[in-house]
């Protein structure tokens, strides 16, 4: 079975296709928020969440975050993306997405589908980001598939680049419900 038909198998299922689909793109740092923001927002948009996070382990049993393993997961994840979006439905896209390079691809499914695109960057301050590391370090959130830690923070924050397309700053240490209710505007438009 490929890679990405094992993806697709594991999104359940789809919404109704639609006329102009979205991409909803959601970038951060490990701890930002940013699968909790998807989980919230796919509440208000029942729409699938690819979450890198969940896809690896999908991939790869024990995932050993290798440049190889994570060559793999983007290449399938993207291919799946492209394919959501030429059928018309719309997706979430929960990965850190740090890199201007890496994001310029999005950019392109995006454009090459017709899909709108939604760029989103979590944020938070740091002790704030600290805390929920430790507490994914202690497993109390059943739903996190992260393996990321205040080391891998650390080390990513250096790579971070600034999104050099108009997207939405979201702080979530505080209420996430105003841009969540924009993003289901923007969609809905």
């Amino acid at each position: 079975m490929s890679d990405v038909k094992k993806l697709m198998d594991s999104l359940g299922r789809l919404p109704e296709p639609s006329v102009c689909p979205s991409l909803i793109v959601v970038s951060g740092l490990p701890g930002s928020g940013k699968s909790y923001f998807s989980r919230r927002l796919a509440e208000r948009l029942p729409l699938p969440i690819i979450e890198s996070d969940a896809m690896r382990r999908i991939l790869a049993a024990r995932p050993d975050y290798s440049p190889g393993e994570s060559e793999r997961l983007f290449h399938a994840c993207h291919a799946l993306i492209s394919d959501l979006l030429h059928k018309g439905i719309s997706v979430i896209f929960d990965a850190t997405n740090l890199i201007e390079y890496h994001r310029e691809h999005l950019y392109r499914i995006a454009d090459g589908s017709g899909a709108k695109l939604i760029l989103v960057r979590m944020e938070a301050p740091a002790e704030v980001i600290q805390q929920r590391l430790e507490r994914r370090r202690n497993g109390d959130d059943p739903d996190d598939k992260s393996d990321a830690d205040w080391h891998v923070y650390r080390k990513m924050t250096a790579t971070a680049e600034k999104i050099r397309r108009n997207h939405l700053a979201v702080d979530t240490s505080k209420d996430i419900t105003p841009a969540i209710e924009k993003i289901v505007r923007e969609v809905r438009r």
